[in-house]
Formats: C-alpha cells, structure tokens, sequence
C-alpha cells in the first residue's frame, strides 16, 4: 500500500504514537512532526513543526483514561484548523466515554453525545473508529463516520485456532447481536451469559443460556475493564464443563486487578486489539492483535474515495 506522502499528513498524540508507527509504516508515509509542550501545572499546548495548509490530516489518538488523550486530540483539531488544513480526520481507535450514551437513570450525563459535541466544535470534519460500545452513537456526529469492526483481525485468528467445538457467546444480553454475527460467520452454536449487576463494575448473578458441557467457547466483547465479568462467565462456563474458554475483546482497558483476575482465572487466553496501549508482561494469558493494517488500509481508500465496506467480514 503505497500513497504519495504529500496527498495527505498523518499526525499522533502522544500515547498512541506506538500504533500512528505501525499505521505509517503500512501506509508508506512519514509521520509527521508535531510538538507538545507541558507546563509544570498540567497544561499543554499543541503546534505543527511542519506546514499543513490545504492538506488532508489525519490525526490518530485513542481517547482512553486519563482525559489528557481528549484534550490532546482536541488541541490538534484546533491547531491544525488554524494551520489551514483542507480536511481534518480524527482516527479514534478507541472511542472513551462510549459507556455514557444513553440516560439509563434520572439526572445523569450523555457523555458520549457531550464528547462528540465537543469533535465537532473543534472542527473535525470526518471520524474513523472501531467497535463502538454502542452502534447508534453514530448518529451523534453531524459528519461522517466511518465505523471499523475488529471482527476483521479477530476471524482469521479464531479460524487460525482450529477449535473442533466452537461456541461462541455473549458476556451479556447487550452483546448478543456482536456474538450472533460471529456465530452466524462461523456456522457455530451460540450461548449467552445472563447477569445482574449490583452496581457499576461489580457483578451480581450470572447464569449461562445455552449448552457449553465439551465445548471450546470463545467469550466476544467490545471491551474489557476490570474484567470481572469475563472471568465470572469464564469460571462458570468450566464448572459447566467447557473444554476450553477464551476471549476476544476489541479495547483492552484493563484497569484495577484486570490483569490479575484473568491471569487467576478459567480463562486459556484473551486477544485485544492495540488500540490501547498494554504491556504484556502484566499478564501472561493476553495476545494483542495489531489493528496497524486495517487503519492503514481505511485512511487509503478515504483518501482515495473508495469504499470501504469491502472489508468488512460481518
């Protein structure tokens, strides 16, 4: 994949310069030289070593905890509307605040829905992301979006698996369409966890829908956090009798004792995608799968205003 570097400029925040790397080095384009200076109280200013006017620049920060990753991309957005760029494209990996995107109680935030307020004040004029925690927060942008799927790196590596007993299931009822999808690919059955949670983060009651009894169950999620339920369903699915039980998760958060409740638990292993950093010596029983070339291969049919449905397998 070959581009002319000077069609287009890629640019990075600062924690995920490791991924914009690997997205430029597909592309077959430079990175570009941004600076980020830091004041001893915590702010932080964002220029362009380098011109931009009236080009197409494509800006890549995964919008994780802490919140200075937001605040970095939205000083890029700024500075490079200032800087003249013809089009500003914002490459979200990893979507934060996508939790929020509903009022599932009275007097709360839509944060999802504040976060893109906020993209669009900025002066973004196009969003490439993955695997949002909700499909229709799409429809909180008024520009396009361009919605990846991991599914694309994570078939060829469950086919790569060679599972005899496939199942595939939900962590819950909400991600029952994501497992349907890949269940319904794979010609495989299908099971879904049933669970209750007493408050955010912490799990109630969990039973299991379906059979697993000899089963190699694959676990699918969007993200995984402090990982609780992956290890509860995982722990239960083995008493139930299943062979093997591994997971595959799009963002891997894990914050808190994640990395510990899964190296502790039933769980064989757990893919995630880089589009958050993760050192893998804090877990034994993580594989990071790399979204480099799916990124890479979005931002060259943008550029070159092809479709980019082609990749998608689900």
């Amino acid at each position: 994949m070959q581009s002319t570097s000077s069609e287009f400029k890629v640019f990075s925040g600062t924690k995920s310069r490791y991924l914009a790397e690997k997205i430029c080095q597909s592309l077959g384009c430079p990175l570009g030289n941004m600076k980020i200076q830091h004041f001893s109280d915590g702010e932080f200013a964002v220029s362009y070593e380098e011109s931009i006017r009236g080009q197409y620049i494509y800006l890549i920060q995964s919008t994780f905890p802490n919140s200075d990753n937001l605040m970095e991309l939205l000083l890029m957005i700024d500075a490079a509307k200032r800087a003249s760029a013809y089009k500003i494209i914002a490459v979200i990996p990893y979507f934060g605040w996508a939790r929020q995107d509903r009022k599932d109680k009275p007097r709360v935030s839509i944060g999802a829905k504040l976060i893109a307020d906020m993209l669009g004040v900025a002066g973004v004029d196009r969003i490439i992301t993955m695997d949002l925690h909700a499909d229709q927060i799409q429809g909180f942008f008024n520009i396009p979006v361009d919605h990846l799927y991991a599914s694309t790196i994570f078939v060829p590596y469950i086919r790569s698996l060679k599972l005899k007993n496939l199942v595939i299931a939900s962590p819950d009822v909400g991600g029952s369409k994501r497992a349907g999808s890949y269940s319904k690919y794979l010609g495989v059955p299908m099971v879904i966890c049933y669970k209750t949670r007493e408050k955010a983060n912490v799990i109630g009651e969990m039973t299991i829908i379906g059979e697993v009894y000899g089963k190699d169950v694959i676990i699918t999620d969007d993200m995984v956090d402090t990982a609780g339920t992956l290890c509860k369903a995982a722990d239960l699915m083995t008493a139930k009798g299943a062979r093997s039980v591994r997971a595959i998760v799009s963002h891997g958060v894990m914050s808190g004792e994640a990395s510990e409740r899964v190296d502790n638990s039933a769980l064989t292993e757990i893919a995630f995608t880089d589009s958050i950093p993760f050192e893998l010596t804090k877990c034994q029983k993580v594989k990071v799968l790399s979204i480099a070339d799916m990124f890479a291969d979005t931002i060259y049919r943008v550029q070159e205003h092809k479709s980019i449905s082609e990749q998608y397998l689900l």
